[in-house]
């Protein structure tokens, strides 16, 4: 089916959910791109519906995409001044997405974490990252180092806006996710899982990062880029830091979110 008009309800609910609130409102997202697009039609994700150009199934990776796609969702063709009109990038590929957001409460990570049998859990909690590229990157690290899941407290970005569903470069749809909770709440949480609940900081009381004994049931925060990890957070936590010996002052999040998971990769699998 063809929609040639901007004032289709399809292509005005594609554009309205570059916002926060339609986002929060529906319970929908976007996803773009020819990978993105890909992973989302291989994984479990609810996809409601998909507008793509002709000129993508010109090629031979468009059109498997669209029959892949054609047996999850409903699949709309577009032309080139609609596909700039809801893209989000400056050279779109041709496909968009409007997906089912999927996101767990905390009950439903321990639940997720009795399932898969983590005896010794990773999760990686962003306290109030702020930052899509940053909160991407996290969560695409996260889920190349086997963590279980990513916790967002209240305060972080959305991880379901457009920059950060890029930057996450599809790790979104392997990784179990739980948004909005307060510092309170992932303490708890760290307790009743029988975890250690560790924070990066700048801290006279913390200690290096290698000191730390990853082989345990682990929480890692990681902050916000200006003010680092909440005082609330802090006070509950066992504080870390990653030694520097030059001038800089500190290290990017993201960089410092794979400085610290990888030390616990090296002690959980090569140690």
């Amino acid at each position: 089916m063809l929609i040639d008009s901007a004032s289709n309800k399809k292509i005005k609910l594609m554009e309205s959910l570059r916002l926060r609130k339609h986002r929060a409102k529906e319970g929908l997202f976007r996803i773009e791109g020819v990978r993105l697009s890909e992973m989302v039609a291989a994984s479990g994700w609810a996809i409601r519906f998909g507008l793509y150009t002709a000129e993508l199934v010109e090629k031979e990776r468009g059109r498997a995409l669209v029959e892949a796609l054609q047996a999850k969702c409903p699949l709309y063709e577009i032309g080139a001044a609609l596909a700039k009109k809801v893209a989000a990038t400056d050279t779109p590929q041709g496909i968009f997405l409007v997906a089912e957001q999927q996101k767990k409460s905390l009950p439903q990570m321990a639940e997720h974490l009795q399932q898969a049998a983590a005896r010794k859990p990773l999760l990686v909690v962003l306290d109030g990252v702020q930052d899509p590229g940053n909160a991407g990157t996290i969560i695409r690290t996260a889920d190349a180092v086997g963590a279980d899941g990513v916790i967002l407290t209240k305060g972080s970005v959305d991880v379901f806006s457009d920059k950060t569903v890029r930057a996450t470069m599809g790790s979104l749809f392997h990784l179990p996710v739980v948004t909005d909770v307060s510092a309170e709440e992932v303490a708890t949480f760290a307790q009743a899982a029988g975890c250690q609940l560790l924070a990066t900081a700048l801290d006279e009381q913390a200690k290096p990062h290698f000191a730390v004994d990853f082989g345990k049931g682990s929480l890692i925060a990681f902050g916000n880029e200006g003010g680092g990890v909440s005082e609330e957070l802090l006070a509950a936590a066992e504080k870390v830091y990653i030694p520097m010996y030059g001038e800089a002052e500190s290290l990017n999040v993201g960089v410092s979110s794979a400085v610290v998971l990888y030390e616990a990769v090296r002690q959980r699998h090569f140690a």
